[in-house]
């Protein structure tokens, strides 16, 4: 089982624990991304996408102008693949990937579906953030032998932060 899926209610950590993983295993060159909330007046306004070198950009904001959204927010689909592209083409030596979000608005991307298929297939251990929730890709995602689901709570997180750097650990020395 090379493949994690980290899952949990919005707001319970889930990308702080993907932040912490890279850290613990920056030696073994991740590749990948995270994703933050554009807040302005208090109110979620939108997302970024940074990758593990610091590099970011707007994917979705509400003020967007694009044919694709997912409630509230347009999402930029071509400037997504574009950074997805620069960022799997500068990854040679990854021993790993991170992703902070397979979502519903990353799964709008056919690119981006195809290439979580493809790291699942892979033989390098994948390790993202996916909804409880969701239909299409999430749910056949989920239903995968190969996958293991860790679900993170409002209390679990060191927990969860322990068990995982070990499960991980022995699959980057395997």
């Amino acid at each position: 089982m090379n493949n994690i899926l980290i899952t949990g209610q919005p707001g319970v950590g889930k990308t702080a624990l993907i932040r912490r993983l890279f850290l613990i295993f920056k030696e073994f060159n991740p590749a990948g991304f995270f994703t933050s909330e554009i807040m302005e007046n208090g109110e979620r306004a939108g997302f970024m996408i940074e990758n593990l070198n610091g590099d970011s950009r707007v994917i979705a904001h509400i003020n967007m102008k694009s044919k694709y959204s997912v409630g509230k927010f347009k999402i930029d689909i071509k400037g997504f693949e574009d950074f997805l592209q620069d960022m799997m083409l500068k990854e040679k030596k990854t021993g790993f990937y991170l992703m902070d979000g397979i979502g519903k608005m990353e799964c709008e991307s056919k690119k981006f579906s195809k290439l979580i298929v493809d790291l699942l297939d892979a033989d390098k251990p994948l390790v993202a953030t996916i909804p409880e929730k969701g239909t299409g890709l999430i749910s056949e995602i989920k239903k995968r032998d190969d996958v293991k689901i860790v679900e993170l709570t409002q209390g679990n997180l060191e927990l969860k932060l322990k068990e995982l750097t070990l499960f991980i650990r022995d699959l980057l020395l395997e």
